[in-house]
């Protein structure tokens, strides 16, 4: 049975008719009927609240703009389909791009937002939308002391392709940014009173005239009217999507993706009933360094870091700090269509994300680069003259072989040395919702549809055909404040905001929410084992505000194409329905399928109250 965490957090509820109905806090709240509805033999009320903007979607840039309305004065609700916050967001690892702040003044890294404007053009190849660039770029600075002072360490500042400088603002020690921001975004929210409804999806935009007015929602059997002043869609994209990115690039039928379960195109398809205008929905980003296991996601910070590529002859074949389009189409030359990620342990040690690769067990390490191509099965006399020729490299500050200039700093010298095999897999779609630079929606005849706003990858424009490693999270925090500070502006407007002041009502009804829901688990790590078809199968299940947040495989010894299924679909399907009761196993891969779902069971049943 899927757990409704929404009932256990934002006691949204109907009452007798009455009766007052509260969503929340004493500071953040909306007003609530509740009317009854046949369909079939079930009867189930429909739940109306009022506020004065609904964000659509919970990742970074829908809790940047809910943190923006609600400061400025608006009452705020989120919806979000999936049982946990964070999106794509917290799946990100490399970095923030931004120009012409502190933490590069204090690291001696000389750069300006024109620098990065013209850095993102050349990627983008010119398609990107000029002003939209533009606004990224100029308010990027902005956004990184906007995270610092609601908490965020944006103080390392590294290398990513595409870019002339080292702008990619992350954790101290190179560490993973993108759950960082969103513990940050998600404590903010929670410290302001945001209703966040979460295993909620947004299903209809509703419409008076030429006027979005609200949505509807449903979470189970339970339906929502949401009216509103405002609807900020930040939905995120469909890269986990195949029928959609086939539709537009067939080429990638058959390719893995590195997105979130959730993220499947829902906005824009609720643009689409409304008759938005889209953008660049062919151009859908590859990126090159992706484990073919797992399909988990090797940040681009180890190459910037000075981690070099090699084939299965052990020989580089590019410049690893171009752009991510090429640097796939590249490794999709290679023999196998894969290649391996090399570095030593220098570079481990200045990137704390590397950690989580040695982790699961995805990483091959030798004690020297001639033990190493050994355990990969390629000549090691070759490998070894390739190290040796990268580190002539580094030492002059020439690549002559590839022209390389960007993470050109660290010479492989210190064991043990390490390898993670690694292919092209779909990753980001660069376009999506027309938006202008106040992140109002625009339609398909040029004008701007009225409430309506749009922020982070389910809009299109500002990336072009090739997005920059560092630009996503500054255009989902970039415009997802925008979103909430014009949204929060135009339900201003009318003089008034919608709220309530009946707060011992509310709190009476969340308390009895509370105590009637479903179990929710403990906080914590839980480790959980079983016996797979080769050997040990070894998860880790991460609870985050009582749910399954993220599981973990630490260890296993399936066959490739068998695990991918069960890292791609059986997983996510946990996670979406909290529980590994009623998950089917995966076609073709029972008894793997099986092993992990015992393992999630024994980890879980630790994990209960």
């Amino acid at each position: 049975m899927r757990i409704n965490k929404l009932l256990a957090t934002i006691a949204c509820v109907a009452v007798v008719a009455s009766s007052f109905v509260g969503c929340g806090n004493t500071t953040q709240s909306a007003n609530a009927t509740t009317q009854e509805t046949q369909t079939g033999e079930t009867s189930a009320s429909v739940i109306t609240l009022n506020t004065d903007i609904v964000v659509i979607g919970a990742g970074g840039g829908g809790l940047s703009a809910a943190i923006e309305a609600h400061d400025a004065g608006a009452n705020v609700i989120i919806v979000e389909k999936m049982p946990f916050v964070g999106g794509n967001t917290a799946r990100a690892t490399g970095g923030i791009n931004a120009a012409g702040t502190v933490f590069q003044e204090k690291l001696g890294i000389t750069d300006t937002p024109e620098i990065h404007y013209a850095d993102t053009l050349a990627g983008g190849e010119n398609l990107n939308d000029p002003e939209l660039v533009k606004y990224l770029t100029e308010n990027a600075k902005n956004a990184i002391n906007w995270l610092t002072d609601l908490g965020a360490d944006l103080s390392d500042v590294g290398s990513l392709g595409g870019a002339t400088n080292k702008r990619a603002h992350r954790p101290a020690g190179g560490a993973a940014v993108g759950n960082h921001l969103v513990e940050v975004l998600s404590a903010n929210v929670a410290e302001r009173g945001i209703e966040t409804m979460k295993n909620t999806e947004a299903t209809e935009l509703i419409v008076s005239g030429d006027e979005i007015i609200g949505i509807k929602a449903k979470s189970g059997n339970q339906e929502y009217i949401i009216n509103a002043d405002a609807v900020v869609i930040a939905s995120g994209g469909f890269a986990n999507n195949a029928e959609i990115y086939t539709k537009y690039v067939p080429e990638l039928d058959g390719f893995i993706s590195t997105n979130q379960v959730g993220a499947t195109g829902d906005g824009i398809k609720l643009a689409e009933s409304v008759k938005a205008d889209f953008v660049d929905l062919e151009e859908i980003q590859i990126h090159p360094t992706v484990h073919p296991e797992t399909a988990g996601l090797i940040t681009e910070a180890v190459r910037g870091n000075g981690a070099i590529l090699v084939n299965n002859k052990g020989e580089r074949f590019t410049n690893e700090m171009l752009t991510r389009d090429k640097v796939s189409a590249a490794i999709l030359e290679q023999e196998g269509g894969h290649a391996y990620l090399v570095f030593d342990q220098s570079v481990r040690e200045s990137l704390a994300a590397i950690e989580k690769y040695v982790s699961q067990g995805i990483t091959t390490e030798a004690e020297t680069p001639e033990a190493l191509a050994e355990a990969l099965g390629m000549d090691a006399s070759t490998l070894k003259a390739t190290i040796t020729k990268y580190n002539e490299a580094v030492t002059s500050g020439n690549d002559t072989a590839f022209g390389r200039n960007a993470g050109l700093e660290t010479t492989f010298e210190k064991a043990p040395y390490y390898a993670i095999e690694v292919a092209p897999g779909v990753h980001h779609t660069m376009g999506g919702i027309k938006i202008n630079t106040n992140s109002e929606v625009i339609s398909s005849e040029g004008s701007v549809i009225k409430n309506l706003y749009a922020a982070g990858e389910v809009t299109g424009g500002v990336h072009g055909a090739e997005r920059l490693g560092g630009n996503a999270l500054a255009d989902i925090i970039v415009f997802g404040r925008q979103a909430g500070i014009n949204a929060s502006a135009l339900a201003m407007s009318d003089g008034k905001y919608i709220g309530i002041t009946e707060t011992a009502k509310i709190e009476e009804i969340k308390e009895k929410i509370k105590a009637d829901a479903i179990a929710q688990y403990v906080d914590g790590t839980y480790p959980g084992e079983s016996k797979g078809n080769n050997g040990t199968v070894k998860v880790e299940v991460i609870i985050k505000d009582g749910f399954i947040d993220a599981i973990d495989v630490i260890e296993q010894h399936e066959t490739s194409t068998i695990f991918a299924s069960i890292q791609n679909e059986l997983i996510p399907s946990i996670i979406y329905n909290q529980s590994t009761e009623s998950v089917d196993a995966i076609s073709g891969a029972s008894k793997s399928s099986a092993a992990i779902l015992e393992a999630v069971t024994n980890a879980l049943s630790t994990a209960t109250k």
